[in-house]
C-alpha cells in the first residue's frame, strides 16, 4: 500500500475512534481528503498561498524583468500587438502580408498554444473553431513557411520561466548564466546580448524569427503611436517607437497571462467547493506518490530543469519541416553540451484540455496518455540514448483509478475556463485576428 493510502486510512482510522468515543459532539465533522492534501501542500512549500497566482493587475506580485517592469499601459500595448495581424509585414511572400500575428501560434481558445500538432504562422490559412483547422498554404514551399519545429509552448504562466523555449535559449540571466558563448552573433540567440530575461528576450527576438515588423514608420502613422507614449513615456522620442520597446510591451502582456481563475487556484485561494473527489484525490497523488511536484512545482506547476524523457520529436505525415539534430538536441542543441542532449524545459501544466498534442514532439494525443507514459516509464524515442534518460523516469506503479484522478486533476482543475479575457475585442487597425487570411475570416465570422 502506497504511502499516501496509508496516510488516508491512518487518518481515517482515527476519526472513526474519535467519533465512537465522542458520541455527545454531534457537531463534529470528519476531516475532508482536501484536508489532507492541504497538509502535503503545507509540508512541500510552507503554505498554500505559495502556489497561488496573483491577479493580472497586480503587477507588483506577477514576477518581473528588472529592466522592463510592468505597467498598465505596456500591457494595453502588448495585448494590442501581441494579437495585431498588421505587423505580419515582412512576409517571404506577399500573399501573407498582414495575415498572421504571434498568436497565430499561441491563441487562447488553444489554452495559448497552437491548435494544431505544428504551429503555422507565415503561410498558413484557415483557424477552424479551437485553431484545429489551420493548414499550409498549397502556394507555400518548404522554405518560405514560418511553421515551428518543435510543438508550439504555451505562452501561459511565463512570468514564472526565467528562460524560453524547450531548450531554453532565449534569456540571459538565471538558468542561462555561463551559456555566454552559445549567443551566436548573427542568429534570434544574439538578442540574450541584450540582458533581458527570457520573456522579454523571446518576445523581441521572435518579431524578426516570425517576421513581423514594428517600425517607426507603421506606429507614428497608426493608433499606436499614442499608445507607445504612454507605456514608454520616458524613453527619448527618437528612440521610443521601435522593435525593441514593441517586444517589451508584448512580453510585458505575456507576463499578465496567469490562469488564476483555475478550480485549484479558487481552491488555494479558500473555495472548497472548487475541486470535486476525484479531482482532489488527483492532486493529492500529483504532490505526492505520483511524485509529478519533483518537476512541476510553484504557482504555474512548471519547473526551470532540463529532463530526458525519451519523448519522440515531430514526425509523420503532417510534420511541415525536416526536424533538425539541433531541435532534437534539446537543451545539448544550445550549450553544445552532450550532458545537455534530448533534455528539455519542464512545462507548465495548466490549460491542456485545449489541446490535443502533447509532449516536445506532440507524439501524445491526449492528457492521460502522457500521464500513462510516465507511469509505465518506456521510452518510446530509441534515438535517445539510455544514458541520458533522468533517474526520476521510472514506473510509478498507479493504479487505471489513479491515473483517471490525475487526469482529471491535470484537465479540470488547472483548466482556466475564460482565458478570453485576455483577448481583445478589436484591434486598433481593424484587422481580423488572430489570422486575417480569407478562411481564416470566414472561421471566425470576422469581416
Amino acid at each position: 500500500m502506497k504511502r499516501l493510502r496509508n496516510r488516508v486510512f491512518v487518518i481515517t482510522g482515527v476519526m472513526t475512534v474519535l467519533m465512537s468515543c465522542a458520541s455527545d459532539n454531534d457537531n463534529y465533522e470528519p476531516i475532508p481528503s482536501q484536508g489532507i492534501l492541504e497538509s502535503r501542500i503545507i509540508e512541500l512549500y510552507g503554505s498554500k498561498e505559495a502556489l497561488i497566482q496573483p491577479l493580472s493587475t497586480d503587477f507588483n506580485l506577477i514576477p518581473n524583468d528588472p529592466n522592463n517592469p510592468i505597467t498598465e499601459a505596456k500591457v494595453a500595448l502588448g495585448q494590442m500587438l501581441f494579437h495585431e495581424t498588421g505587423i505580419a509585414m515582412n512576409p517571404n511572400m506577399d500573399e501573407s502580408m498582414q495575415m498572421y500575428s504571434c498568436a497565430s501560434c499561441h491563441h487562447a481558445k488553444a489554452g495559448f498554444q497552437s491548435g494544431i500538432l505544428q504551429g503555422i504562422g507565415e503561410g498558413g490559412n484557415g483557424f477552424g473553431i479551437k485553431g484545429e483547422g489551420r493548414f499550409k498554404n498549397a502556394l507555400y514551399a518548404e522554405s518560405d513557411l514560418d511553421v515551428q519545429p518543435i510543438r508550439t509552448p504555451s505562452v501561459l504562466n511565463v512570468a514564472y520561466q526565467d528562460v524560453m523555449l524547450w531548450n531554453g535559449q532565449f534569456g540571459a540571466t538565471g538558468t542561462n548564466q555561463g551559456t555566454e558563448a552559445n549567443w551566436t552573433i548573427g542568429t534570434p540567440k544574439e538578442v540574450n546580448t541584450l540582458g533581458f530575461e527570457g520573456v522579454e528576450t523571446q518576445a523581441i527576438a521572435g518579431l524578426d524569427v516570425h517576421r513581423l515588423l514594428i517600425d517607426e514608420d507603421f506606429i507614428i502613422n497608426s493608433a499606436y503611436k499614442n499608445m507607445f507614449d504612454e507605456a514608454f513615456p520616458n524613453v527619448d522620442e527618437s528612440q521610443r517607437y521601435s522593435k525593441l520597446n514593441g517586444g517589451l510591451a508584448i512580453a510585458a502582456y505575456e507576463r499578465t497571462l496567469l490562469p488564476n481563475q483555475a478550480p485549484f487556484q479558487q481552491w488555494l485561494n479558500g473555495n472548497d467547493n472548487a475541486m470535486n473527489e476525484q479531482e482532489t484525490e488527483g492532486a493529492l497523488l500529483f504532490f505526492d506518490d505520483a511524485k509529478c511536484f519533483s518537476c512541476h512545482s510553484g504557482p504555474a506547476l512548471n519547473g526551470m530543469d532540463f529532463y530526458a524523457l525519451g519523448m519522440k520529436d515531430l514526425s509523420g505525415d503532417d510534420v511541415l519541416t525536416v526536424i533538425d539534430d539541433g531541435t532534437k538536441r534539446g537543451r545539448g542543441g544550445f550549450t553544445n553540451n552532450s550532458e545537455d542532449d534530448y533534455k528539455f524545459k519542464t512545462p507548465q501544466l495548466y490549460n491542456l484540455k485545449d489541446v490535443t498534442f502533447f509532449g516536445h514532439g506532440g507524439s501524445f494525443q491526449s492528457i492521460e496518455a502522457i500521464v500513462r507514459y510516465k507511469n509505465n516509464a518506456e521510452v518510446e524515442n530509441q534515438e535517445v540514448p539510455s544514458g541520458q534518460i533522468s533517474s526520476l523516469f521510472t514506473s510509478l506503479n498507479l493504479t487505471d483509478d489513479d491515473i483517471d484522478a490525475i487526469t482529471a486533476f491535470l484537465e479540470n482543475a488547472l483548466y482556466d475556463s475564460n482565458l478570453q479575457r485576455y483577448v481583445p475585442e478589436e484591434l486598433p487597425t481593424g484587422y481580423c485576428f488572430p489570422n486575417a487570411d480569407p478562411m481564416s475570416s470566414q472561421d471566425m465570422g470576422c469581416d
